[in-house]
């Protein structure tokens, strides 16, 4: 039976609707985003176009007139619907070795992982120092899955889709000799062109692929680890009825099996005999419109501390973005018009972004509900910080009482409390260790957020 992790697996038929998220327009001018990236402590960030090239988009909204690496001539031409450049990660020490790695479809239609390395110019990569460091065989063309990323581990995962076509013909997902339809793993820092890290399920004389760290995707799209936590968050496209949210919490389990094909979502799609699968922390159906979930990030930023410790996602054909509330249930958006989301990214300060490839506009995530000026430290400070038994409040402007709450990494409330002037102290002796987020809201309804360190 599958394994059932501790959140609700809910329906589209029970979601709710959540408007106080939306979209602002930041960028314009793209043609076809599909990822977003940023290295480390850089306030850049890197827009994959399908047809081949790489832009730098800055902080302020603003294109850079040359791309960062263009790869077109490399892409099948003409490309189908689910082939080209697809996704970038920056090596966790970009800063010191200037290595990037992107995951391409060839020519030849077969999947790419590729190693290159930035120029003397920081905003322009050097097209000649390809490393090529996997090629892997894809049947037909679509179902290529895409997603590069570090994990907390410092290796990279690559996901891989199960090859394509329809109902995976070649039940490759489930086959250990097949590195389709599976997140693998590699050490980017050893071995010639890559090492296996030693605790991948079937690294050495143990049989199966040493690349394979989890099995049975059929197409994880996107996935990424919370900044916070390390946990892994995968959204996994559907055949024609389910799309699901697979989550791993750190540290992370080698060996997993998400279950396709025996299973799409919680159902059974393929009779099989085995009985160990993992199961989705969510899913949806395609009622309403839907079919093609974009998976996204938990969001970790300073402005929405509503949002803290929450996963949004979208889906490409009802151009609406969720996330998954406290409860395990999914919250919907009303649909956005014209935008097709394919890809989240996160910038510097783990504030979210979001693109549309109809509309080619990069829009950043804001939620309504909390006030534009929610996080100011001209009007509110905590002191010391970080801290271990006490914190006092500093604040300006507000009018009290006031409410105090505190938010820890997963966004569940683990503290509240009324306050009646500035400069009151409140004990945290009872906190663990790690991260929080401390709002205050007055009377009139002004918000405005810090971050905490409780040591």
């Amino acid at each position: 039976m599958k394994q059932i992790f501790t959140f609700l697996t809910v329906l589209l038929s029970s979601f709710s609707f959540a408007q106080s998220i939306n979209i602002s327009p930041f960028a314009t001018g793209f043609s076809n985003p599909v990822d977003i990236a940023h290295p480390v402590n850089d306030s850049r960030l890197f827009v994959v176009q399908k047809t081949g090239l790489i832009r730098i988009l800055t902080d302020t909204g603003a294109i850079n007139t040359t791309p960062f690496l263009n790869l077109s001539s490399l892409l099948p031409n003409p490309l189908s619907n689910e082939q080209g450049l697809l996704g970038l990660a920056f090596h966790p020490n970009y800063s010191g070795n200037g290595y990037f790695y992107v995951n391409y479809t060839n020519t030849s239609g077969n999947t790419v992982i590729a190693r290159y390395t930035v120029s003397s110019n920081p905003n322009i990569a050097d097209a000649a120092s390809a490393t090529i460091l996997l090629t892997i065989t894809q049947p037909y063309s679509n179902h290529n899955g895409g997603s590069v990323k570090f994990g907390p581990d410092g290796f990279l995962y690559i996901g891989m889709g199960d090859g394509g076509s329809a109902g995976d013909p070649g039940n490759r997902a489930q086959n250990i000799n097949e590195n389709l339809g599976k997140i693998l793993r590699i050490d980017v820092d050893s071995g010639s062109p890559y090492g296996i890290p030693a605790d991948n399920p079937y690294a050495g004389d143990i049989p199966g692929n040493d690349e394979i760290w989890a099995i049975g995707v059929r197409n994880p799209w996107k996935f990424n680890f919370d900044s916070f936590t390390g946990d892994l968050w995968i959204g996994d496209v559907g055949q024609n009825q389910i799309e699901e949210i697979d989550h791993v919490a750190a540290p992370l389990t080698p060996g997993l099996n998400f279950g396709w094909k025996c299973y799409e979502g919680n159902s059974v799609y393929s009779n099989c005999t085995g009985t160990n699968y993992t199961f989705p922390v969510a899913q949806y159906t395609h009622t309403g419109g839907a079919c093609s979930i974009s998976g996204g990030y938990v969001y970790r930023g300073s402005l929405y501390p509503n949002l803290f410790g929450k996963y949004l996602f979208a889906d490409y054909c009802n151009n609406k973005i969720g996330y998954i509330n406290d409860a395990g249930t999914i919250v919907w958006t009303s649909a956005f018009t014209g935008t097709n989301f394919t890809t989240f990214g996160q910038d510097l300060n783990g504030e979210m972004y979001v693109a549309g490839a109809s509309s080619g506009v990069i829009y950043k995530i804001v939620d309504t509900s909390l006030a534009t000026n929610s996080f100011d430290k001209d009007k509110f400070e905590l002191y010391p910080n970080p801290a271990s038994t006490e914190v006092y409040l500093k604040t300006k402007g507000l009018q009290f009482p006031a409410t105090v709450t505190v938010v820890d990494a997963t966004g569940k409330t683990v503290m509240q409390q009324t306050v009646d002037s500035d400069a009151t102290a409140l004990s945290i002796g009872n906190l663990q260790v790690g991260l929080y987020i401390v709002s205050i809201k007055d009377q009139a309804g002004l918000s405005i957020s810090s971050k905490l360190s409780v040591k």
